[in-house]
C-alpha cells in the first residue's frame, strides 16, 4: 500500500530532527556550561535545554566529559582550523598576519558562548584534570602552534628580532585568555573602567608587534 504524503512528510520530518538531535543537544550543553559551570551541569539539564528526554542525551553522549569534548570538536576546534588556514595561506608580512589572527580569535568568540570556556576550563581544571588535559592538548597546543610558526617565519624573514617563538606565543596569547575570562568573571563589576575590548585588543598588539619587530639600521 502507498504511503499518504502526509504520512511521507511526517518521516522525513521525524529524520531531519533526528538527525539535528546531537548538533542541539552539543548546543545546549555549551550554553548551560558556561553558565553554570561544568560540575554543576547535569545532563538531565542539557536534556530539558535541548528538549529531549536523558536517554536520548546517553544514546549519543555516553558521559558529561564525552559531551565535554563534543562541545570542544564541533565548536571549538573548527575555529581552530580557520587560523591554521588562514596563517598556511597568507603570503606578506607576518605582523600583519598576528593582528588578523587576533582579531578574528576575538571577532569570533566574542558574540558566542565560546568566550565562556577559557573560565570554565581554568576554574575547574583541577577536579577535571581530564577534561583540562583534553583542553590543552587539542586547543591551546595547536593554536599555540600556529602563533609560535608565524613568530618563526617572521624571524626568519628579518621582520621580528630574534626571541624564543614559544615564549612570545605565551606572551601574545596571555592578555587575549585574560580578556575572555574578565567579561566572565569581574567585568559587570568594573564599572569604574567600563573597557572597550577592541581597543585593549588593538593596544596589546601594537605594544606586543613593536616590541617584536627588527630594529631597522
Amino acid at each position: 500500500m502507498t504511503k499518504s504524503p502526509i504520512k511521507q512528510s511526517d518521516s522525513t520530518s521525524h529524520q531531519r530532527r533526528k538527525a539535528a538531535r546531537p548538533g542541539e543537544i552539543v548546543a545546549s550543553a555549551l550554553e548551560l556550561f558556561v553558565e553554570h559551570g561544568f560540575a554543576a551541569t547535569r545532563l538531565e539539564d542539557v536534556a530539558h535545554r535541548a528538549g529531549v528526554s536523558k536517554g536520548t542525551v546517553y544514546l549519543y553522549f555516553d558521559s558529561k566529559e564525552a559531551l565535554f569534548e563534543a562541545v570542544v570538536r564541533e565548536v571549538v576546534i573548527p575555529q581552530v582550523e580557520r587560523s591554521e588556514l588562514l596563517a598556511q595561506q597568507h603570503q606578506g608580512s607576518q605582523g600583519e598576519l598576528l593582528e588578523q589572527l587576533v582579531m578574528n580569535w576575538w571577532q569570533s568568540v566574542s558574540t558566542t558562548r565560546v568566550c565562556g570556556i577559557p573560565k570554565l576550563i581554568i576554574a575547574e581544571s583541577a577536579n577535571f584534570p581530564q577534561t583540562a588535559q583534553f583542553f590543552v592538548d587539542n586547543v591551546i597546543q595547536r593554536v599555540r602552534g600556529v602563533f609560535s610558526k608565524v613568530i618563526e617565519k617572521g624571524i626568519e624573514q628579518g621582520e621580528f628580532r630574534q626571541v624564543d617563538p614559544e615564549y612570545a606565543t605565551r606572551l601574545l596569547m596571555s592578555p587575549m585568555v585574560l580578556l575572555a575570562i574578565w567579561r566572565h568573571s569581574l567585568q559587570p563589576y568594573d564599572q569604574a573602567f567600563p573597557m572597550d575590548e577592541q581597543i585593549y585588543l588593538q593596544q596589546h598588539l601594537d605594544l606586543f608587534l613593536n616590541g617584536l619587530r627588527k630594529e631597522m639600521p
